[in-house]
């Protein structure tokens, strides 16, 4: 599956039907939450009996299409579901307990509700009560290339700078290219946006900081109007577009590099980093959110599928540490960017890293496919630590392509 963006060109009436039902969405979920907070053993199928029952309780929640009800449901159920699983898997720290929302920005139609004009496919009309109707689509993707019945869900999203349609599509994205015969380790940084095993370093842009003090600037005039104003909004309004702004330019930047790596290459080795864990680290909280690592090891993964490629997840730990060249651990701090090792190996701490993470990479591909053959103790030689090693990169590899399959 895979999502198509166009923008929504509509008149005043219209947008406002569109926030009535994003709010109608977000009071479904929210009354969703406090009926499973107030009551035990509830179930996603005692949830979705809610919303008929909310429906015949106030008209305006009975104006929504009944899958769109149904699918803001399925929202709170997910956050809840989520909540249980962090709690079965032993999750230190906060485990996210489902919350009420606040700020909805969007509103899920599935199979019903809404109707594409099969002529054009630039026009799209939703059929139920809350009044949105005929609306204009622009983009430059081209709907006429997939059935109306791959069109899975529609979701209308409200952004800074407007409103857009998103259609789900169910198929297969796949392209043949030819093998490139050539394996590459990555190593992330702040430094550099990421250092290969070739020595090659991508430049870090830091799209946040450069539009910091544009940042600034819009947020104390934000601070300085009245409540409630006309002008507040306006400020509010061109605040929202400067972050919408720097967040399209880091998913760009992602992507892009993404699609060339996993083209460039037929095997990727990268690391498997938990970045809301580093992200506690006050000091370089900001600097780690800027340069985006999570979305960019989303996009690697999607294209790897798309393209026929292998990219493997390789624990982190002791990569910048380990030498390259003969496995001697050499203790480093941050502020030390060279390695240098008693074997006579010196070369960029980066650069060391990424060697080690193609190694490893490399290594647990290399175990895949062979359960069925056994090495016979007396003649192998396996180190305790190796069946370790093995077991943590399956569990990395296994944990990768749940990420590319829900994305």
């Amino acid at each position: 599956m895979f999502v198509l963006e166009f923008k929504v060109k509509a008149k005043k009436a219209q947008t406002q039907a569109i926030d009535e039902a994003i709010r109608t969405t977000q009071f479904i979920r929210n009354k969703c939450i406090r009926y499973w907070m107030d009551n035990q053993g509830v179930n996603k199928y005692a949830l979705n009996k809610l919303c008929k029952q909310l429906a015949e309780e106030f008209s305006w929640a009975k104006e929504l299409n009944s899958m769109a009800r149904q699918s803001a449901a399925e929202r709170a159920w997910s956050s809840i579901s989520r909540f249980y699983d962090n709690c079965k898997k032993g999750i230190n720290g906060k485990k996210g307990y489902p919350q009420f929302q606040k700020n909805n920005r969007s509103v899920e139609y599935k199979t019903s509700g809404w109707k594409l004009d099969l002529n054009t496919r630039k026009h799209i009309t939703f059929t139920d009560k809350k009044g949105i109707g005929r609306v204009k689509l622009v983009g430059t993707r081209d709907l006429h290339f997939y059935h109306p019945d791959e069109i899975k869900r529609v979701r209308l999203l409200r952004r800074a700078d407007g409103y857009y349609c998103q259609f789900l599509i169910n198929t297969e994205v796949k392209e043949q290219l030819e093998p490139t015969k050539r394996t590459i380790g990555l190593d992330v940084g702040l430094e550099s946006f990421y250092t290969d095993s070739d020595g090659h370093k991508e430049p870090n842009p830091r799209f946040f900081r450069e539009g910091e003090q544009k940042l600034k600037r819009l947020q104390r005039r934000l601070s300085k109007k009245q409540k409630g104003s006309s002008n507040r909004r306006k400020a509010r309004q061109k605040l929202g577009k400067a972050h919408l702004r720097i967040s399209r330019q880091r998913k760009e930047h992602a992507l892009r590099l993404a699609r060339c790596v996993v083209k460039s290459n037929d095997f990727i080795a990268y690391e498997n980093l938990k970045v809301s864990n580093m992200v506690k680290n006050h000091c370089l909280a900001k600097s780690i959110s800027d340069v985006g690592w999570y979305q960019f090891r989303v996009w690697l993964e999607y294209f790897a599928q798309k393209f026929g490629k292998v990219a493997v997840a390789v624990p982190p730990h002791y990569t910048s540490q380990e030498c390259s060249n003969c496995g001697r651990i050499v203790k480093k701090s941050l502020s030390t960017r060279t390695h240098a090792c008693q074997c006579g190996t010196k070369l960029d701490r980066d650069e060391n890293a990424a060697i080690n993470i193609l190694r490893e990479g490399l290594r647990t591909v290399g175990r895949t496919g062979t359960a069925g053959f056994e090495p016979d103790s007396k003649l192998v030689e396996r180190p305790a630590s190796t069946s370790v090693v093995s077991e943590q990169l399956g569990q990395a590899d296994s944990s990768a392509g749940n990420l590319v399959s829900s994305s």
